[in-house]
């Protein structure tokens, strides 16, 4: 790796590119802090997660990037011939292309847990809303009616967690003040770790025809993307509510669409779809039982700001030849020592 000339504190000739759009926004620290680092900041000019097409325009001087939800493929990789690290604002890294960054010597880190509570506490808010349908309420108030709305109480209801990461743990901790059943599937999980937390391991199979409620918690690889199919559906309650908190790509929206439709499912709650945002005439968005946000779950001040130092300091210390905690990518420190 070459290093930058430090002069007065800062890394002289460094750029960097923030395409998280929430990245100081509640902690006006954060963008001081790494304004006076560099050389150069350059932030998102779109307010939204990047594609590829308009990355590969923006990284052809960029030394490294604080990314969000973008579109980082090998194909902006290869536009950016200074870029040495890409430093995720959140956990989950679906959109950067690994094993390309990875080939060409570019770190890539995120910020585990840092966000884990903030995401938790929507996973229960969704849980709520959609069991004492309060939208729908909100909405019938508004408009004059006074309706009397028979809601579904959470004590001794069985909530399922597929997935019992950090987030997964975290929901499970929660609803223990519920009165909830937790049953919990994550092979990698023992069931020591589920039952220190409230929860039951089972089979994935199990859970589903057993939950009132099922959350997804897991994150977005070949093996998770659309387990929430036509088969999944089947094996869940008539009257099952589902809650995605994780990824859009984790479900297909088709299916869950007529599954609602055709009433074996009684709603669902979405934090993520799997085009963001999604289309104004999406058949979701057009269904009572659909509660949706704009993938939110992270959007805490604690959270924002927690997650921008970390992406931060992991920002910078790559930038100054040193090694940064959460290195998703060990793989190229292993091909630089062999070297």
């Amino acid at each position: 790796m070459t290093s930058h000339d430090f002069k007065d504190g800062k890394i002289s000739g460094c750029r960097i590119l923030v395409t998280a759009t929430t990245f100081g926004m509640r902690d006006p620290s954060l963008r001081k802090a790494l304004e006076d680092a560099v050389e150069e900041v350059r932030y998102n000019p779109l307010g939204r997660p990047l594609k590829a097409s308009e990355l590969q325009g923006m990284v052809r001087d960029i030394d490294g990037i604080i990314a969000g939800v973008d579109e980082i493929s090998a194909e902006v990789l290869e536009a950016a011939p200074r870029l040495k690290v890409i430093s995720r604002y959140g956990v989950g890294v679906d959109g950067i292309d690994i094993e390309a960054a990875t080939k060409k010597g570019i770190v890539v880190t995120n910020t585990p847990g840092a966000n884990s509570s903030a995401v938790a506490e929507l996973t229960i808010g969704l849980v709520i809303a959609l069991a004492r349908r309060i939208c729908e309420a909100s909405s019938s108030t508004r408009n004059g009616l006074w309706p009397r709305m028979v809601g579904i109480g959470l004590k001794g209801k069985t909530v399922g967690l597929v997935g019992l990461g950090r987030i997964g743990k975290e929901v499970a901790r929660r609803l223990r003040a519920f009165e909830c059943r937790v049953l919990a599937f994550d092979p990698a999980v023992s069931e020591e770790e589920a039952r220190e937390v409230g929860a039951t391991k089972t089979e994935l199979s199990e859970l589903l025809s057993e939950s009132d409620i099922v959350s997804l918690h897991v994150p977005l690889l070949p093996s998770t993307r659309d387990m929430v199919n036509e088969e999944f559906i089947r094996l869940m309650k008539k009257d099952a509510f589902l809650v995605n908190t994780a990824r859009g790509e984790l479900v297909d929206e088709e299916a869950l669409h007529r599954a609602l439709r055709e009433g074996r499912l009684a709603g669902a709650a979405l934090d993520c779809m799997r085009q963001e945002p999604p289309p104004k005439a999406h058949p979701l968005l057009e269904m009572k039982e659909v509660l949706v946000t704009p993938h939110m779950g992270a959007h805490t001040d604690e959270a924002m700001s927690v997650m921008g130092w970390m992406a931060l300091r992991a920002c910078l210390a790559v930038l100054k030849g040193q090694r940064p905690e959460n290195v998703v990518n060990e793989e190229v420190y292993q091909c630089r020592e062999g070297l």
